[in-house]
């Protein structure tokens, strides 16, 4: 299974200057990253920056693991393929962000102290709760690397022109490469601020691409719309419902489903949950939260420009760049458009220049997701599980490193074969995934006295399980030409996205469980959490239990 055929995008006299600035932005990022490796003294340094990262600094860097490539290239190609329907995307990913703010942020950054399983194993059994937490944060990563890599993939193939599929592929495995090297030297505190740094680039990348493409229209939003539909040859249907969803009653559940996933995801994702323990203090989380929601919804109003920019001013026919590439390519081909087209210095110095940033998004949140996933195999099933919380500092450092480069390779492995998928879509299985194993058994043991180990290890196992057993067994597996395994069909549930089953079906899991078994210890330690979740009051001090 190939992926598409690129052709060249900068012309071949530009294509040192296109390149050189495409590498500026690699070498900063690593620059930073060797820098943080000599602040990285104690685990503490290496899992949560050493716990010094300010409210407005942390927001930053939640708006740069948060802005993915799913975002800046997934949900403008979305938009300019689809229309009405791939602007639903930015509106999920957004609403999210307020159950994150309510419910979780605050009461997880007080509860909590280097992953998601912490607060769970506060007032119950280690082994099994920590084993199932890092078993569910190891998927949900990698659903989400599978998402950044095959952004890469495709971004430098359309940089540097490739139209080899093996050179891809060996794209790829140097993003792959890269990534390992963040989290190995960087850990938190480096990965933090090359998060912050690619926030800044984006924000001020997008901007500039925005106000270009409404220059074009004479800043009238009404005209850059009426452009983007008439382009399109969908006409008025371009700006309506029923492009991607709501055709059939396939289409509708399918939509709610994914809505529901978007929606209730983001207060699952583990490497969203573990920048909330970088700040000193509770107030400092809550904060950081709100900088990101600022940021992010300026960010999402922009991505609507960018994706019906790229429907009005490039081709999105069938046969195209952007179609061929399942919409990935709209924003660097926009950026290419409006600085001038294919050939001219101007265009070639905006396509390095937002290439150079989306690589920069990639390179942050991969390094965001292979540190959360790497902390949860040392922390957890090392340090806690097969350790006893007897491992030294030493040890667990050497392991979260050894786990770095395995799940380097895994994501690396499975990226290959996935570069046919939209990433925006990728990540909205992670979402469904996080919103089905995840959520249920952190607000059960915030809010549930009754919650307990079993009910704990079922809604995560029976949430996980759920929504991966639906994911292979959909149209994304199998099925379809753009499927994974195309030649093959045994897709026997009819949607994409696995949300409005597995999601409650976690929820009832972890009701039954509880049901079915007492912990009287988990109930006595509950008044202990709701203090410690409300106040802070040892949130420094080890949970173990």
């Amino acid at each position: 299974m190939s992926a598409p055929l690129l052709v060249p995008l900068a012309a071949s006299d530009n294509r040192g200057l296109t390149i050189g600035l495409f590498l500026v932005v690699v070498a900063i990022t690593l620059g930073i990253t060797f820098w943080a490796s000599r602040q990285n003294k104690t685990t503490a340094d290496y899992y949560a920056g050493g716990r010094n990262f300010s409210g407005f600094q942390n927001g930053l860097a939640i708006g740069g693991d948060y802005m993915s490539a799913a975002s800046f290239l997934g949900i403008s190609g979305s938009i300019a393929l689809y229309g009405y329907d791939g602007f639903l995307y930015s509106i999920g990913f957004l609403v999210a962000w307020l159950v994150a703010l309510l419910l979780v942020a605050e009461l997880l950054r007080n509860s909590g102290r280097y992953t998601m399983a912490d607060q769970l194993a506060y007032r119950m059994r280690q082994t099994p709760v920590r084993s199932a937490a890092a078993a569910s944060t190891i998927v949900v990563s990698i659903f989400y690397l599978l998402a950044q890599m095959v952004g890469a993939g495709s971004l430098v193939g359309l940089l540097l022109g490739v139209n080899d599929p093996a050179l891809k592929n060996l794209v790829i495995v140097g993003v792959g490469v890269l990534m390992i090297i963040y989290v190995t030297f960087g850990g938190m505190k480096g990965t933090t601020w090359v998060q912050i740094v690619k926030a800044v680039l984006l924000m001020v990348g997008t901007l500039l691409i925005t106000l270009l493409v409404l220059a074009q229209f004479h800043f009238n939003l009404s005209e850059l719309l009426g452009a983007a539909a008439e382009k399109s040859g969908k006409g008025a249907a371009f700006l309506q419902p029923g492009q991607l969803y709501g055709k059939d009653l396939t289409g509708k559940f399918d939509f709610l489903s994914l809505g529901l996933a978007l929606v209730l995801g983001t207060a699952g994702l583990p490497h969203i949950l573990i920048r909330f323990y970088t700040t000193p203090t509770a107030h400092a989380a809550r904060k950081s939260v709100l900088w990101a929601i600022g940021l992010i919804g300026a960010f999402y109003l922009m991505t609507l420009v960018l994706g019906f920019g790229a429907a009005a001013l490039v081709d999105t026919g069938k046969g195209s760049q952007i179609a061929t590439t399942s919409g990935n390519a709209a924003s660097p081909l926009l950026a290419q458009a409006v600085g001038g087209g294919e050939g001219t210095l101007g265009g070639s110095v905006l396509l390095a220049l937002i290439s150079a940033v989306a690589f920069a998004t990639i390179l942050a949140v991969v390094a965001g997701l292979t540190l959360t996933s790497a902390s949860s195999v040392a922390h957890d099933l090392y340090a806690s599980v097969l350790k006893k919380g007897r491992a030294s500092e030493r040890s667990e450092l050497v392991v979260v490193r050894i786990a770095a480069f395995a799940i380097g390779a895994v994501a690396i492995a499975l990226a290959i074969p996935a570069q046919r998928l939209n990433i925006a879509f990728l990540v909205a299985l992670a979402f469904a995934v996080a919103a089905s194993a995840n959520l249920p058994a952190l607000l059960f043991n915030l809010f549930w006295r009754r919650f307990n180990t079993l009910g704990a290890t079922c809604s995560i196992y029976g949430g996980l399980l759920a929504a991966v057993l639906l994911v292979v067994f959909s149209p994304v597996t199998s099925g379809t030409e753009t499927s994974l395994i195309p030649g093959l069909d045994f897709a026997w549930f009819p949607l994409r996205n696995p949300g409005l089953v597995s999601i409650p079906f976690g929820f009832l899991c972890g009701i039954v469980g509880t049901l079915l078994s007492k912990d009287p210890e988990a109930e006595r330690r509950y008044d202990e959490l709701s203090v410690r979740s409300l106040t802070g009051a040892g949130a420094e001090k080890a949970v173990s239990h």
